[in-house]
């Protein structure tokens, strides 16, 4: 057998087991996972300046090497983040629904794990943990397939992972790491029905395309982030300044950072021009529509292209529109259903964005980086999903489950 099919096999074999674990046996586990974590920081460094190293002799850009990047203090932040999942109420077994039928029958719906998941994602080693944690806590086996650009490191993070999970309730088949390279391997893991449940894809739009365009098993669609932030006539200038420049720079090279802001004409041009100098002074390259171009004079013109696309980089589109209309318009024609974002003082406007909006995350007054299963209360998280059946927004524990029904009867047939 392959590679895909083998690891891919164990961890359907492991996951046999995983349903009948209790909470606590789960999450000492993670706890024990985050311990092994920390004791091994300087290994995993150390395997991860190799995925650095190999990314700067490609070329890597700067801000996708800092996604790859590991230090101690991001390595305590993903031990911290298997603590927090092992915080965090276990989903599996809750009772959702009751229902007593004329017939006496009892119908109880209860969530379950999945079974066996698949995750396809590129640059980030962070990655590897979240899933791990999220998966095992919820009972399922998983599946990982890192990017070439990360492999040293995920390779490094499994094995540790698997130290600390051969001492634990949990087999250590239940996490897999396919190491394969090569596209073919998705192209098999996208076939696996019967053996992977479902299949998250994690990374830019090409990857999750050709997942969920060649993908027989269910995905679960993540999308990529072309995210915007309208700044309204009535928006506070320090306000806007303030949520705009975090939501651009704080980290562009994630899914949830904006990349076009959108400026309503009326919008104090003084202060469109201090808010342009800051973006400045934080090495963003401004790309403007004509009016733009105008008033900000150092920005270059920005193409239909680059309003479609996620650069996750220090570069950013700005368009002035007439009104909230033209707003709402250009982001029904350029999201990605991901985040989006108002700042405004006006309550019909911001209630009419609220409403009109058809994305993930909708924000009055608030930076679109939120967008974060830690910042929305889920511990870490599976990703952010940008469709409409199953899970929407980030998703944390019960993302991961699914549902039976339990029918209790006293020798009930049906006539």
């Amino acid at each position: 057998m392959s590679e895909v099919v083998d690891k891919s096999t164990l961890a359907k074999q492991a996951s046999t087991r995983l349903g009948a674990l209790s909470t606590q046996d789960k999450n000492e586990t993670l706890l024990m996972m985050a311990k092994a974590l920390i004791s091994h920081t300087d290994e995993i460094i150390t395997a991860n300046v190799e995925d650095l190293e190999r990314g700067r002799a490609q070329g890597t850009s700067e801000s996708m090497l800092d996604r790859l990047r590991l230090d101690s203090v991001r390595i305590e932040g993903i031990a911290s983040a298997l603590r927090q999942i092992a915080d965090l109420d276990d989903p599996v077994g809750d009772l959702l629904e009751t229902l007593e039928r004329p017939n006496g029958l009892i119908i109880e719906k209860i969530r379950v794990p999945i079974g066996v998941i698949g995750i396809i994602y590129e640059a980030r080693p962070n990655v590897t943990v979240d899933a791990a944690g999220l998966s095992l806590k919820t009972g399922n086996a998983v599946v990982l397939r890192g990017g070439s650009a990360a492999l040293s490191s995920n390779r490094k993070i499994v094995e540790i992972l698997h130290q600390a999970l051969k001492q634990s309730a949990i087999p250590h088949n239940a996490l897999q790491l396919i190491e394969d390279a090569d596209r073919a391997s998705v192209n098999e893991m996208m076939k696996l029905n019967g053996i992977i449940d479902v299949i998250i894809p994690r990374g830019g739009h090409s990857l999750i395309q050709n997942v969920v365009q060649n993908s027989t098993v269910p995905v679960i669609e993540t999308g990529a982030g072309i995210c915007h932030t309208f700044i309204d006539a009535t928006a506070d200038h320090q306000m806007a300044q303030d949520i705009a420049i975090n939501a651009k720079v704080q980290r562009p090279s994630v899914c949830n950072s904006m990349e076009t802001l959108l400026v309503h004409t009326d919008y104090d041009q003084t202060a469109l021009i201090t808010l342009a100098e800051a973006l400045r002074q934080d090495q963003v390259e401004i790309r403007g529509c004509a009016l733009t171009r105008e008033r900000i004079s150092w920005a270059k013109e920005a193409t239909e292209q680059d309003y479609a696309t996620e650069y996750n980089d220090y570069i950013l589109n700005i368009k002035i529109v007439a009104n909230l209309d033209e707003a709402l318009q250009h982001i029904a024609t350029y999201g990605t259903m991901h985040s989006e974002c108002i700042v405004t003082d006006d309550e019909e406007h911001a209630k009419r964005f609220m409403q009109e909006v058809d994305a993930a995350a909708v924000y009055h007054n608030a930076s679109t980086r939120f967008t974060d299963g830690f910042e929305f209360g889920f511990g870490a998280e599976i990703g952010i999903s940008t469709q409409k059946l199953h899970a929407r927004g980030p998703m944390g524990l019960p993302a991961l489950t699914s549902t039976k029904y339990r029918i209790y009867g006293n020798g009930q047939i049906r006539q």
